[in-house]
């Protein structure tokens, strides 16, 4: 009976994707489910639009500086906290991972606040400090894991034979972590390429992100481009978690330190 209940459930989470992905392929003029025959009319409407490219071009860009600078962010905090053991490590390690506590509604609003005092509301540069603030707790947990366990007399061995602090950093202590990175970049990229909570109170009329634009077009219309661009998101986003685990695996960033 357990084992049949687990079973239902797992096949009805995917359920609402499948409806979605299935939706994209109609022939009618409006949303609908089952699909009135099948055409690639509404894929071929996204990909021929300049304005839906260039919302997915943002949102690629941001996600990829984001992934880049919080992953960077968090190499350098976990180094000072595994290998330097600063003092009140664990509080540090604490105020990192804060993003994941409070509810995205209310970043959004104090975002809306910092921004607008920074002269940064509604800009490209404000979306990347915000993109990086929520996707740090998911880049640092990984690289941590993996400084965690790589074996620090590698690198005092490194630097025993006369190596620089530069040149062991370089040659033994990032091939040692180099899978918490990878990890930490994926994370982040998907993370910040999907975000739409946070972000919809702070886009502009000059910078705009494919999910706020799909959410955005939810409201006022009904056209079944919106479900080809989300079964697209779909697939982009199952790609790089595929990627991940195969070059990773995913039990490296859900397992305990």
């Amino acid at each position: 009976m357990t084992r049949a209940i687990a079973i239902l459930v797992l096949m009805f989470l995917p359920l609402p994707i499948v409806i979605v992905v299935l939706s994209s392929f109609t022939s009618a003029g409006y949303l609908s489910f089952p699909i009135k025959g099948l055409s690639l009319r509404w894929y071929a409407e996204f990909l021929g639009s300049a304005n839906w490219l260039s919302v997915m071009g943002t949102s690629a860009l941001l996600a990829l500086i984001g992934a880049l600078v919080s992953t960077a962010a968090s190499l350098a905090a976990a180094w000072a906290v595994v290998r330097h053991r600063i003092r009140f490590g664990t509080a540090w390690e604490t105020l990192l991972l804060t993003p994941l506590i409070f509810p995205h509604a209310a970043i959004g609003v104090i975002m809306i606040v910092t921004l607008a005092g920074l002269g940064w509301l509604g800009t490209f540069a404000g979306l990347v400090l915000v993109h990086c603030i929520l996707t740090v707790p998911y880049a640092y947990r990984p690289v941590a894991a993996a400084l965690r366990k790589a074996d620090p007399a590698l690198e005092e061995a490194a630097a025993s034979l006369g190596a620089r602090p530069w040149r062991t950093f370089w040659l033994v202590s990032l091939p040692a972590v180099r899978p918490g990175l990878v990890t930490s970049l994926l994370f982040s990229f998907i993370i910040s390429f999907d975000e739409v909570t946070v972000t919809l109170f702070l886009v502009g009329p000059f910078v705009m992100t494919l999910p706020v634009q799909v959410f955005s077009e939810v409201l006022e219309s009904a056209s079944p481009v919106i479900a080809a661009v989300s079964a697209t998101l779909v697939l982009f986003t199952s790609a790089m978690v595929f990627i991940l685990d195969r070059v990773i695996g995913i039990q490296f960033f859900v397992e305990r330190d």
